[in-house]
């Protein structure tokens, strides 16, 4: 055994007798520990059984601000970050467990973006626990599209003028925390992992870097706002969307924050009728075509054969590009124009609205969607 190895196996031990001691007699960890903690359990040092002590000891607690930071610190610590060679770029977030409930239109939205002269990429995984949704990756394979470019690939794709978005895939820019997919399916409970690993910021611009991500419960968005800037993120752009997406519902009104670092710098709860929307529904339903067989139910996605799930929504996302009018056209005129309000180049959300339905219905998105490899 190392020096290395023996040091980390002694922190652990101590971070466990103070975070895992009951309601009462828990103690917050600092910071510095919190990451040399998640960077022991990246590097294989800790035993799967005192890993997993060690996060839902912290989720059961309330992971601290200063905890959170240090996990993702941990994270950032062992992957991969390239730097794409433009001005600006757009960073989406999107959960990592992906989408049970609704079609999904933000994959689409880098492609999006990317016609309206910013380039973008989105991130993510094949599916993790505690949802096991269908997720961008998914999506890009049903597409035909590469779901395992490195992120120098993915740097240069983005860097690409014909094409200016990408995906990339955790498992090329951090593959020792996407190694972990299995154990985070036997901790069953969703650990601090999942609330910082969407800041990782795999490609940065040479120039600015905005996130855009999704939140459910109203505490997060600066905890969010925290660690896209400790991430090294210009700004964050954090919507209560959909299954904690980044697009909101097309049935209620949404709430946007836009950060500069930790400072909210605009706010606004939109409604649909605003931008022209009116739906009963929130977002896209899954079709009745997806539902598994009887008998064949999977663990991820539940009632829905994921296969098919992700096809449906590949075949509404390339209609929507395509200019369609469809509910999926009208969630990436929502989505996308909040993210050109956020970067100010809008200063009415109805502006960034139309200007979003120009390059749908242009078919420039669609273009630059189909130029991908």
């Amino acid at each position: 055994m190392s020096n290395a190895e023996a040091e980390a196996r002694e922190l652990m031990r101590s971070i466990i007798q103070r975070v895992a001691t009951g309601p009462e007699l828990s103690k917050d960890i600092e910071q510095e520990e919190a990451r040399a903690g998640m960077k022991a359990i990246l590097d294989g040092y800790i035993d799967p059984v005192q890993s997993a002590i060690y996060l839902i000891g912290l989720r059961m607690k309330r992971e601290t601000p200063e905890e959170n930071r240090g996990i993702l610190e941990g994270i950032i610590d062992c992957m991969d970050r390239v730097t794409a060679n433009v001005d600006e770029l757009v960073d989406i977030g999107d959960p990592y467990d992906g989408y049970n409930r609704t079609l999904p239109a933000s994959p689409f939205l880098p492609a999006v973006m990317a016609a309206c002269g910013i380039p973008a990429v989105s991130h993510g995984m094949e599916t993790v626990s505690p949802k096991f949704g269908v997720t961008h990756r998914q999506i890009m394979r049903a597409a035909g599209k590469n779901d395992s470019l490195t992120p120098q690939q993915a740097a240069e794709q983005i860097e690409n003028s014909d094409i200016g978005w990408a995906y990339v895939d955790q498992s090329q820019f951090c593959k020792k925390l996407n190694d972990l997919t299995d154990f985070r399916t036997l901790v069953i409970k969703r650990p601090p992992i999942t609330t910082v690993e969407t800041e990782t910021m795999p490609i940065k611009a040479r120039g600015k870097t905005h996130h855009v991500c999704g939140y459910v419960h109203k505490p997060y968005p600066p905890v969010y706002a925290m660690l896209a800037a400790l991430s090294g993120f210009d700004s964050a752009l954090l919507v209560r969307g959909i299954e904690g997406g980044v697009i909101p519902s097309l049935r209620q009104t949404g709430k946007l924050f836009s950060y500069e670092g930790e400072v909210v710098k605009r706010e606004a709860e939109p409604t649909p009728q605003d931008l022209g929307f009116d739906y009963d529904l929130r977002a896209v339903p899954v079709p009745e075509s997806c539902k598994q067989e009887s008998g064949s139910i999977e663990e991820v996605t539940g009632d829905y054969n994921r296969d098919a799930f992700a096809k449906a929504a590949v075949e509404a996302g390339l209609a929507a590009l395509g200019g369609e009018k469809t509910m999926t056209y009208d969630s990436l005129v929502y989505g996308g124009a909040n993210i050109l309000w956020h970067l100010g180049k809008y200063e009415a959300l109805t502006d960034a609205a139309d200007a979003i339905r120009s390059v749908l219905d242009s078919g420039e998105a669609l273009k630059r969607f189909n130029a991908s490899v």
